[in-house]
């Protein structure tokens, strides 16, 4: 690995805890009984896709699938349960993550959407007193950016926005089609493969 002087990070499953399965069991206690169906459907038609790229908002998600059950359900219990998902931010991870930030140029990098955005950014906050965002030089959301990973031009943006060079930058994700793609810029990768137990705090102990 060349010499590092800027990492990018992503949030789910590498900082934040996540677990879908809390949200399909969430959504099928509202009613969705075959809430994986609608899942993989929508995933079909790119909603979920343009959710994330911001081209869609909260409430076209929300009437969507809401055509899917019988019975009215209320923005707040919709929300409730589509953030299921997210779980609590480690305080090891949150402490390197500080560490790393008097060494390097630390970043954010993210698909995300406005729902899940709005829950775990107040989260945060309610368990650390302090601003997420703050922890990084610039986090990046797709939701605000119009595009989302894989896609190659959302790492040539971020690189382009912060005058970042690809060599001394280092990507860190938890999907492979994510680090592919990155690799396709120049970017070193680390891989956090959740399968095997990976975690930053142990990927990153000596850096």
């Amino acid at each position: 690995m060349n010499k590092v002087k800027n990492i990018i990070f992503d949030l789910g499953a590498v900082i934040i805890n996540i677990n879908p399965e809390l949200t399909a069991k969430a959504m099928k206690n509202l009613g969705f009984n075959d809430f994986e169906k609608s899942y993989s459907l929508f995933k079909q038609t790119d909603i979920f896709d343009k959710l994330e790229k911001g081209l869609i908002n909260a409430d076209y998600l929300r009437n969507e699938l809401r055509k899917q059950v019988k019975s009215e359900i209320a923005d707040q219990s919709f929300d409730k349960a589509w953030g299921k998902m997210l779980l609590d931010f480690p305080k090891e991870r949150i402490n390197l993550l500080k560490e790393l930030g008097k060494k390097y140029n630390i970043y954010l990098l993210s698909n995300t959407n406005a729902i899940h955005y709005k829950q775990y950014i107040q989260a945060f906050i309610d368990q650390y007193g302090f601003e997420f965002n703050s922890l990084f030089v610039k986090a990046y959301y797709s939701f605000q950016m119009g595009m989302r990973k894989p896609d190659v031009n959302i790492f040539e943006f971020a690189l382009s926005d912060s005058k970042l060079l690809p060599g001394e930058t280092l990507f860190i994700d938890d999907l492979k089609v994510n680090i592919e793609s990155a690799k396709s810029t120049g970017l070193q990768t680390m891989l956090v493969d959740i399968a095997i137990g990976d975690d930053i705090v142990n990927l990153l102990d000596g850096f």
